[in-house]
């Protein structure tokens, strides 16, 4: 039998001090839930994110979330979600999501609000103002029921600052797979919000996130897998998982000058901090 075009990377060395992976979408990978957290688990990734982007997937996240005591829940409308909502069915549409989202948001085994923001790179003029009409309504009910907000921000950095200071940001706000430069990271540090790197840092081309990596103090950073997306250098190109944080933390860690272990301890606290969780050991 032929090997699969893109096998699955091997298992990194573990680390000593466990982690969590703050932005994953399991109902998207290969394999079994079980499975997926066996694994992160082995290497020393004992906590998982599962992030649900619309109201389908969102339900979903919570359910996987009540099952198994290391998953923790965010729930949101992705950004390319609201338009898409608005276009199909109207205003109305988008409000029926969000009232089901609000449902989902107030159960105890989801700790966040996310992902929401804006991204606009995928969408046109047309779909902005819902979006951003959709974004502000995630950071209020954030903010009503006191839980983390996860945002994405894709081409979008000024009006994801500019809302966020117009609604007054949740007291704990994560910046998923950040993707500005030291700028951006240091506006950041300023309102003590939460900036969390995936793989893409390690990329060739990525300079500018390392140079905002560079910028961003210890205490604020989380890292992420995203997956299956964005898996890290040397492994570009092939399925990631839960179980390749350790690749991108070691990244990082090179690039702050801090030894594995030391930031792995800062992002294990900051992680729990931000979503608000007793760390696992």
């Amino acid at each position: 039998m032929p090997a699969p075009a893109h096998p699955a990377p091997p298992l990194p060395e573990p680390l000593r001090v466990p982690v969590a992976d703050s932005h994953t979408h399991l109902d998207m990978q290969d394999g079994t839930v079980g499975d997926a957290l066996a694994k992160a688990a082995s290497v020393g990734v004992t906590t998982v994110v599962q992030i649900g982007c619309d109201v389908e997937r969102a339900g979903w996240a919570a359910e996987v979330a009540a099952a198994h005591p290391s998953v923790h829940a965010a729930v949101a409308l992705h950004p390319n979600e609201a338009p898409r909502l608005a276009e199909e069915g109207g205003p109305q549409a988008l409000d029926a999501a969000l009232a089901e989202i609000e449902k989902l948001a107030a159960l105890p085994q989801v700790l966040a609000v996310g992902e929401t923001g804006l991204d606009y790179f995928r969408t046109g003029e047309a779909g902005i103002a819902e979006q951003q009409r959709s974004f502000r309504a995630h950071i209020a009910l954030a903010k009503r029921l006191g839980k983390a907000l996860v945002i994405h921000d894709r081409e979008a950095h000024d009006d994801v600052v500019r809302i966020l200071r117009e609604e007054g940001a949740p007291e704990r706000t994560v910046f998923h797979c950040f993707s500005g430069g030291p700028d951006l990271a240091r506006t950041c540090a300023e309102h003590g919000w939460f900036l969390s790197f995936a793989g893409n840092v390690t990329f060739k081309n990525a300079q500018p996130l390392r140079d905002a990596l560079s910028a961003a103090p210890p205490e604020l950073l989380l890292v992420e897998t995203d997956a299956p997306f964005l898996t890290p250098a040397p492994y570009r190109g092939r399925p990631n998982a839960p179980y390749l944080v350790p690749v991108t933390l070691r990244a990082m860690a090179e690039v702050k000058d801090l030894s594995e272990d030391e930031l792995a301890g800062h992002v294990a606290a900051n992680t729990a901090r931000a979503f608000g969780y007793e760390p696992r050991p």
